[in-house]
């Protein structure tokens, strides 16, 4: 379906393009300048969030929500886990700050230098087409792959997975305060 006959559907894609850009921006910005590891977390949620926003905006439902179930739903939630079971801070131990004042001007001359970069690469770069789609991109396609053609990565993911679930509960099974 093309955009053509319908003249408020480009500028509905630009409205949710730019939403998601900037959930994406104001999650990443979170994650880095929050004092506490939990906002940290939620403004790396956040900024999974708007990802996928990205991804369902380039028409890729499936990595859409293979992003909020992974990052958001797994990995996000397991930081927040790991917290919960970190020895709390002693009382007396001394607090550190963020440092001296020049950190704010490096990160912005950083993030400048790193920006001019990508723009500069992403100008003079001599794109291709994109290749032609040879399957059309189904859950049922995405299936038949992992179980024919990616049977054996599928089932090594799968133990790796099985192997941290494993060891995360012999971590946690010692509770907290527990002497080793």
């Amino acid at each position: 379906m093309n955009a053509e006959g319908f003249p408020g559907a480009v500028r509905l894609a630009e409205i949710i393009f730019v939403i998601s850009g900037l959930t994406v921006l104001a999650g990443a910005l979170l994650a880095v300048m929050a004092h506490r590891i939990i906002r940290s977390v939620c403004g790396l949620a956040l900024c999974c969030i708007g990802l996928a926003g990205l991804y369902a905006f380039l028409q890729s439902p499936f990595l859409a929500l293979m992003q909020i179930l992974i990052y958001v739903g797994a990995v996000c939630i397991t930081i927040v886990f790991a917290v919960m079971l970190a020895e709390p801070d002693e009382p007396g131990e001394p607090h550190t700050g963020q440092g001296g004042g020049l950190w704010l001007p490096c990160a912005l001359l950083i993030c400048a230098v790193v920006g001019w970069a990508l723009a500069t690469l992403a100008v003079k770069t001599p794109w291709v087409e994109p290749a032609v789609r040879t399957s059309d991109g189904s859950l049922k396609a995405i299936g038949m792959a992992l179980l024919t053609t990616h049977s054996l990565a599928f089932e090594v993911v799968s133990v790796v997975l099985l192997v941290a679930i494993v060891g995360a509960l012999a971590i946690a099974h010692g509770g907290r305060g527990v002497a080793r």
